[in-house]
């Protein structure tokens, strides 16, 4: 039946979203182990040819001994662990995830018919095909002869195309999907750094090795500066991808600035940890700038739109109309408007609440319509929703919402 689908689409997206952070967290994790582990290396006396410096650490009642080679060592051992599998784990679960909530759930969570009156597959297009024009804009950068040598203005111009991508994307899409885009637009550069070039020129050194040729050591010079690149985008994207719970983050006139902002806090926060890793010692005013861009950004999401955001009322999708016409939705519309609507309004009653929970609005008729599924899983499969039911929203009611949802998708 069409309603157990909803529920099992359900299940596979929190499946996906939950393999999508535990490998989140295993590449985060090494990425962050390895940057330190670098900064951290010390030259000693008794180090092997071709060692640039060392490190001992204590870990789990052990103690473990780290030599790094600044191009490779003499003699390739017969056990080497390759680090790429999380990053690649990660790109494709989040991908899957995007499909999932974004592509599948386009009409809802994708397209913003105020902003651009898309046809499903357009905006499924731009989405995906946006993905891909980051990474090939970011690697011509990397390779120029007239900026690809700067690291620091390699960075600069690479926040400059990020800030331009989060306009852009607040242009087309819903505030929630343009930040969450905006993330994938991040992390993919960071997977084709990976991909790309990271891996191919760790093989070609490991090649020349086994062929008994000295690796030219430009190879790993190139590989650092995009790992390094990784290394400062990787709390930016951790941010935007949680942005989807937050409206005050997604949802208000200036997020695409707010982003903007998040990249710089990503920077100055990294910048503290990398210092310290590498001196013992940190830079206090990182976490004063941190601060203030922090505040900032909270200001601005206080700023009232400049427009109201609404589409056409006219514009009333098929499947809204399906859910309209069902049996029982006047007594489920009154349901939801009186039960959720506190909270699920243009401008909540809620004490201290400043924009509806995920942007969610539950005034209108059409309203209710449009966000039919949800209130399916939220107030009637589960009780997840009115929070702690405050509303008081009775078992009946529950029940009434459940039958008009499966009566509508069953064409009653």
């Amino acid at each position: 039946m069409y309603y157990d689908y909803a529920v099992m689409w359900d299940w596979l997206g929190f499946a996906v979203r939950w393999l999508h952070v535990i490998t989140a967290m295993a590449w985060i994790g090494a990425s962050f182990y390895f940057i330190a582990l670098d900064l951290s290396l010390k030259p000693a006396e008794d180090m092997p040819e071709g060692a640039y410096g060392e490190e001992w650490e204590v870990h789990g009642g052990g103690f473990y001994h780290t030599t790094k080679y600044l191009v490779a060592p003499a003699r390739l051992p017969e056990h080497l662990t390759w680090h790429k599998w999380q990053s690649y784990s990660t790109w494709l679960s989040g991908a899957a995830l995007l499909a999932i909530m974004y592509w599948a759930g386009a009409e809802l969570f994708l397209i913003d018919r105020a902003k651009a009156d898309l046809q499903v597959w357009q905006a499924i297009a731009i989405s995906a095909g946006s993905l891909a024009i980051g990474w090939v804009i970011y690697d011509f950068l990397c390779k120029s002869k007239f900026i690809g040598g700067n690291m620091n203005g390699l960075m600069v111009l690479l926040f400059v195309l990020l800030v331009a991508m989060a306009w852009g994307y607040n242009e087309v899409f819903t505030g929630r999907a343009a930040l969450l885009h905006l993330g994938a637009f991040t992390a993919t550069i960071m997977t084709a750094n990976v991909f790309f070039i990271i891996m191919p020129n760790q093989r070609i050194v490991v090649a020349d090795l086994k062929a008994g040729r000295s690796p030219d050591p430009k190879y790993g010079v190139i590989a650092k500066q995009r790992s390094t690149h990784n290394n400062y985008l990787t709390l930016p994207v951790l941010f935007l991808m949680l942005s989807n719970h937050y409206p005050l983050a997604f949802a208000t006139e200036y997020n695409w600035i707010i982003a903007a902002l998040v990249f710089l806090m990503g920077v100055t926060i990294r910048h503290y940890f990398n210092t310290m890793h590498s001196t013992g010692k940190g830079p206090s005013w990182t976490w004063l700038a941190t601060a203030i861009l922090f505040v900032l950004a909270a200001w601005l999401s206080t700023v009232p739109k400049l427009s109201t955001g609404e589409a056409n009322a006219s514009l009333i999708t098929p499947r809204q109309q399906q859910f309209m016409s069902a049996k029982g939705f006047q007594q489920a519309a009154e349901t939801v408007q009186g039960r959720c609507s506190m909270c699920h309004a243009k401008e909540p009653v809620w004490e201290g609440m400043i924009v509806p929970p995920k942007d969610v609005i539950l005034e209108e008729e059409t309203d209710i319509a449009k966000y039919a599924r949800e209130i399916y899983i939220q107030a009637g499969r589960s009780h997840a929703m009115p929070p702690g039911n405050l509303s008081n929203m009775t078992v009946e009611e529950r029940q009434m919402l459940v039958k008009w949802y499966e009566d509508a998708v069953r064409g009653k």
